[in-house]
Order: C-alpha cells, then sequence, then structure tokens
C-alpha cells in the first residue's frame, strides 16, 4: 500500500510526523513519490521541499535525523502519519517540535 500521489496536481502527500515515544506532533512536511520510497528504503524521514524544490532528507545537515518506526496511511490514501525516533529537535528553530506557538487561547504566550 502506497499514497496516492495523483490525488494532488503536485503529486506532494502531507505527512505528519509525530514522537513514537511521546506522541508529541514534531512537524508537518510533504512527500513525494521518490520521498516516500527513501523513507520506505532507509527508514529515515526523506520529504519534498516545496520551497527549494529539491528532495530533503531531514537531519542530513543538522544531525537532527528520525528514525521511522511506523507509517500510517489514512482512509482515502492521500495523508501519512510517521511516528519516528528523534535524534534531536525537529523545527529549524531549535524547539523540539514546530508547534512551539499558541493561536488559541489568546492569553497564551510563545516561549
Amino acid at each position: 500500500m502506497k499514497p496516492d500521489f495523483e490525488k494532488y496536481s503536485d503529486g506532494l502527500v502531507p505527512t505528519i510526523v509525530i514522537d513514537d515515544n511521546t506522541r508529541q506532533v514534531l512537524m508537518m512536511a510533504y512527500v513525494n513519490e521518490e520521498s516516500f520510497n527513501l523513507s520506505m528504503k532507509t527508514r529515515q524521514t526523506w520529504f519534498w521541499s516545496r520551497s527549494r524544490q529539491e528532495l530533503w532528507h531531514k537531519g542530513a545537515t543538522s544531525g537532527n535525523t528520525q528514525a521511522i518506526v511506523s507509517i500510517d496511511i489514512d482512509c482515502d490514501e492521500d495523508t501519512l502519519l510517521m511516528k519516528v525516533i528523534p535524534a534531536g529537535p525537529a523545527c529549524h528553530t531549535g524547539h523540539t517540535s514546530c508547534f512551539y506557538r499558541t493561536i488559541l487561547p489568546e492569553q497564551a504566550k510563545e516561549e
């Protein structure tokens, strides 16, 4: 089983990445067929960078790789959930998760 890469015109499938131990959402990125196949083969996360228009091996430059424990697919076969063991922060800002800022409730403050 694999995602339906033809569902979206750009061939990209949204992928949520969570820490397998804590279940914290770490990041959201996109995979194309090539990055999906590389992720399956290497058991490391590979994505497609929309801004750079290139393959992206998470942690290739930072060392903050993500070892894949499992990959789940949703019922429509157009979104993935990757459970990983991270070797460092997921966010390029140095935060554990890319989701470190709260919009609601309004009283919440940015860390």
